[in-house]
């Protein structure tokens, strides 16, 4: 099996084209996403595992998703769009489903079980702030950060490919990213070095847990497998930083972004000893993420510190951070937030 890639090329998403997913939640307590099934954590419910698996994916594939709900459960279709900072909207009104061999009537506010998605820090909110909504009959279904009315687009077919606008620029993908397309499908095939045939069936059951949703179960296999690995093949081996890379991402998604940030800067440092930049950006990048779910403000403060004194110390270096200024920027920014925000507590 190939090792993950970091050197994949991709364009710019065009704007106002999210990726299209159809998501059902059944009636005993199930549901799937795009297909996948998606399974709830203990104590968890359904509604909301499907909204933190739908919030996950449009952070690391850095692209707004938009998912047609058919809740079984609520008794009702809601039309939902996910943006890559986490947050999200509705982008029409909730429509009843009619019981079997019951004819349509009007379409009416239907209860549910969705509460709000996980708030997220991040650097630049994607909608304006909610205002208040005049009660209706019953509660909605989902009840996300409501933004600013906007105008209902179209609605657009399930899974109709979106036509690219022409690509302008071409940026590698870094982080958590090259991780994903990596993990389902979408990366290249590079050459392998040697060890890596070893790893081929660990790594390829890791992949496949985490696609089904079982994220516990991927934890648990990454990190006996990269115990085994660092000692057979030593903890600077390619395949070991590769299967750590995992590690963090999985971490990530089982919302532990305080572990998945420290996997991710402890090895920002080993690639920069190592005199690769490009991978130790790649790394900070991903402690970046991670970063920015962190919701108290003193431990962000602490971690920003930490990240922030080894992204400047990049940057200063001939590199990709060197001539990627912005997001640096950006993280200076949270920290004045963040700043002011234990200020106030």
């Amino acid at each position: 099996m190939a090792r993950l890639s970091f050197e994949k090329k991709r364009a710019q998403e065009p704007v106002g084209h999210p990726a299209v997913v159809a998501v059902r939640v059944s009636a005993a307590g199930s549901a799937s996403v795009g297909g996948a099934p998606v399974v709830a954590a203990p104590g968890e419910r359904i509604q909301q595992a499907v909204l933190n698996h739908l919030k996950r994916l449009a952070i690391s594939l850095g692209a707004p998703i938009r998912a047609t709900i058919h809740d079984e459960d609520a008794g009702c279709v809601v039309p939902l769009e996910v943006s890559a900072d986490g947050s999200s909207r509705t982008t029409g009104e909730p429509a009843r489903v009619p019981a079997p061999e019951t004819p349509v009537g009007t379409a009416g506010m239907p209860t549910g079980q969705f509460g709000p998605p996980p708030v997220m820090d991040v650097a630049t909110p994607a909608f304006p702030p909610a205002h208040a909504v005049p009660a209706p009959v019953a509660p909605p279904a989902f009840v996300p950060a409501a933004p600013e009315p906007l105008p209902v687009p179209a609605p657009t077919p399930a899974f109709v490919p979106v036509e690219p606008e022409p690509p302008r620029a071409h940026t590698p993908a870094r982080g958590f990213d090259a991780v994903a397309e990596a993990m389902f499908g979408d990366g290249p095939v590079t050459e392998t070095v040697e060890g890596a045939e070893l790893l081929t069936e660990p790594m390829t059951r890791i992949n496949e847990a985490v696609r089904a949703g079982r994220i516990e179960a991927a934890a648990e296999l990454a990190d006996r497998t990269t115990t085994e690995a660092t000692g057979v093949l030593g903890p600077r081996h390619p395949e070991v930083l590769h299967l750590r890379e995992l590690r963090a991402y999985i971490a990530y998604l089982a919302d532990d972004p305080a572990r998945a940030f420290r996997l991710s800067l402890d090895l920002a440092r080993l690639r920069r000893q190592a005199l690769d930049p490009e991978a130790a950006y790649g790394n900070v990048r991903s402690a970046a993420t991670a970063w920015r779910a962190v919701r108290d403000p003193e431990e962000g403060l602490r971690m920003g510190r930490d990240l922030i004194d080894l992204w400047t110390e990049l940057g200063a270096e001939p590199g990709p951070a060197a001539t990627d200024p912005g997001p640096l920027q950006s993280a200076r920014a949270r920290m004045t937030r963040l700043t002011e925000r234990a200020a106030r507590a």
